[in-house]
Parts: structure tokens; sequence; C-alpha cells
């Protein structure tokens, strides 16, 4: 089982955390997410993107992460993005809590979103269906007021099966 974790923050009140778990290369991904501070009952688009880099804000993460070349999509359409993960729904506080399974979003394998971005937006994602270019590329999801770098997080087997060297220093166990 492998898990990695995104802690989303930004400069807006947005925040949260995102967790993905992935028992083999062959199994889908189970996306776990429980954000606060978004406007209330609304649906806003939540993205994997490219870079692993948030020194600029959330606008250094890049791109929706791509490797397959297609166009934006919804996160079940056979055409999308792997980092197309669809809207997330809020609730009449602003809330989202929800969880997913994903056969394309990978963490084992070449095509790992480990290290990359996670982004949730200020806008409804349009799936791609906004009859122009940018839908294609983001679904003209918006700003982005909150985001997180994914790290691998210790799941079970994990801290047996790799060494200490390769590990975040609160993954140590004590000799």
């Amino acid at each position: 089982m492998v898990k990695a974790v995104a802690v989303l923050r930004g400069d807006s009140k947005v925040s949260g955390t995102v967790t993905f778990e992935q028992a083999s290369e062959s199994e889908p991904t189970t996306i776990s997410w429980d954000l606060t501070g978004h406007d209330a009952n609304a649906k806003r688009g939540f993205h994997i993107h490219t870079f692993g880099d948030n020194t600029n804000g959330c606008t250094s993460a890049g791109p929706h992460f791509n490797p397959h070349g297609k166009t934006h999509g919804d996160r079940t359409a056979e055409t999308r993005h792997v980092g197309d993960l669809g809207n997330i729904e809020t609730d009449a506080q602003g809330n989202a809590k929800g969880s997913v399974q994903d056969s394309l979003v990978k963490l084992i394998g070449p095509e790992s979103i480990i290290g990359r971005t996670v982004v949730t937006h200020a806008g409804t994602d349009d799936l791609g269906k906004g009859d122009n270019e940018e839908s294609l590329k983001t679904g003209n999801a918006g700003a982005r007021p909150a985001c997180g770098y994914q790290r691998r997080s210790c799941a079970q087997g994990y801290k047996k099966s790799t060494p200490q060297w390769a590990m975040m220093p609160s993954q140590l166990t004590p000799p």
C-alpha cells in the first residue's frame, strides 16, 4: 500500500488535506479530501498539476498533469488529463469532504503523481465542455486559492521496505 498526502494552503481561507492510497499499480487509487473555507453550496475545480513547486504560490504548480497529451475532461471521461479530478462540492458552510476511486491516477509506476501539486480552484470546472480553447486546457476553473505538494506518507509495510535514508524525518523509527 502506497499513500500520499497533500496539505492544501494558500492566499485565501481555503485549506485542508487530500489523501491518495493505492494497493498496487494495477489497482485504482482512492482519493479522499477534507477541505474548508470555500464558498457555500458550490462546485469547485479540483486537479493535480504537473509541478511540485509552490515557491511562487499555486501558480508555480504549472498546468494539469497530462502525460498522455489529451484534452481536459471530466474525471470519468475517457479523454482527460490524468490530473483532471472534476469538481468537489461544498456544503452550506463551505466545507467539502468526500472520496472517489480513479484508475488513471497512479501512485506506483512511471506516471506517479507523488511529488506533484493538488490544486483546488475558485470556480467550477466546466469539464472541457465550455466551447473554447481554455476549456480544453483548464476547464475554465479559475484562480487557485489553495494548493499542496504531495508527499509520500507512511502506510502499512512502507517503513519495513524503505531504507531509513529515503524517508522523511517524521517517518523514521527509533533503533
